[in-house]
């Protein structure tokens, strides 16, 4: 019993720790100095660096869910359906959710590492000494730097699962070219398209958040940064879920009839 209090304890602190360090990211953001240096070097690293395996993951996502919604839909005599499939399922969900979680991976953890380094050989310290704010000049860029280019990604990522699952069904499948493109654009509208930006925007700014909080108060040594690293990709590929759902139900009740 014990335990499990000192344990229910220490998470309640780690939610104020969290909920502080959010707040001095939102005060950041709008106090000087602002790092604009710092944050295209951010796009460069999050964007440029995650372009090669999202379009990997969506490439090969929209073309095995097209071969496998092609192979069920013949059940029933539907596999012109498959366009209808892949358009709805990719923009509104798969889409916005394996972006963010190939970013956690890739970028959230490398966020807690190099701020879980910083923190560890009291690099953090100096610059509290040297009156720079350093949730201002660490934090604040990765964030809106997640912010930006996690939606872009997912764009990216849209765009080459369209054409993956085109290969598939039109290529492979036999599926009529018109059709398949007809399906989509008859599924789709802009506010699926709305719906998934948001959904991105979202992800981006919890994966930053996470990966900063883990490394800025990392602790221990290089054993203490290892294992920030290993929680900031858990608890933000765990967040993911939980706020699809959230922001999915949000979203269905302002969906337009």
């Amino acid at each position: 019993m014990h335990e499990f209090v000192e344990r229910l304890k220490q998470a309640a602190l780690e939610v104020q720790e969290y909920v502080r360090l959010c707040q001095a990211v939102a005060r950041g953001m709008v106090t000087r100095p602002f790092y604009v240096h710092d944050i295209v070097e951010q796009f460069d690293a999050i964007g440029v660096g995650s372009l090669t395996v999202v379009l990997l993951t969506g490439l090969f996502t929209g073309a095995v869910l097209a071969l496998q919604s092609g192979i069920t839909l013949d059940q029933f005599g539907a596999r012109s359906e498959v366009g209808r499939l892949v358009g709805a399922s990719m923009v509104k969900e798969l889409g916005p959710v394996l972006t963010a979680l190939m970013v956690t991976g890739r970028v959230g953890s490398a966020m807690a590492t190099e701020l879980g380094t910083m923190r560890v050989t009291e690099q953090v310290d100096a610059m509290e000494v040297m009156a720079v704010d350093p949730v201002n000049y660490l934090v604040v860029p990765r964030m809106v730097a997640c912010a930006v280019m996690v939606p872009i990604l997912a764009l990216i990522f849209l765009l080459v699962a369209f054409l993956g699952g085109y290969a598939v069904a039109v290529l492979v499948m036999g599926i009529d070219e018109g059709a398949y493109m007809a399906r989509i654009e008859w599924t789709l509208d802009p506010y699926d398209f709305y719906q998934g930006a948001f959904k991105s925007i979202v992800f981006g700014i919890v994966l930053a958040l996470v990966g900063c909080y883990k490394g800025y108060y990392a602790e221990g040594g290089a054993r203490g940064v290892g294992q920030a690293t290993t929680q900031a990709v858990v608890i933000g590929s765990i967040a993911i879920f939980v706020l699809d759902y959230v922001v999915t139900s949000i979203l269905l009740l302002w969906e337009p009839q």
